[in-house]
């Protein structure tokens, strides 16, 4: 897959909720994920595919979302691109409510993306 289709994809798979099912798909085995902070409480980064994969599981476990956008993305050359996300929800385990917006951006190596970086 060249950029484009990989970030038509990953949009396409954010916005149809099937951004876990994805993974396997738009990721590297090895790609990592950054954070802007260390929300989690196990450091910023995540390594592989199948860590990943358990930040997906662990946002849905803790997070109950009652709306969210997912913008076209923004390429950057040949081997980036952003997609701004706006989510509405509550933290299950408090109750507390949020309106968040972050940019992910994502670098994209032979047909995978390798890495991706978060802002918020």
């Amino acid at each position: 897959m060249n950029l484009k289709e990989i970030a038509d994809e990953l949009v396409a798979g954010c916005r149809e909720n099937r951004a876990k099912e994805n993974l396997d798909k738009l990721y590297a085995a090895d790609a990592v994920s950054v954070e802007a902070a260390d929300a989690m409480g196990m450091g910023r980064e995540t390594h592989g595919r199948d860590a990943i994969r358990g930040k997906h599981e662990w946002w849905e476990g803790a997070h109950e979302v009652s709306g969210a956008s997912v913008s076209d993305p923004f390429p950057h050359g040949e081997d980036r691109f952003a997609v701004i996300f706006e989510i509405q929800g509550k933290v299950k385990e408090s109750g507390e409510t949020f309106d968040m917006r972050e940019i992910g951006v994502y670098h994209v190596a032979d047909g995978k993306i390798v890495r991706e970086e978060f802002f918020y």
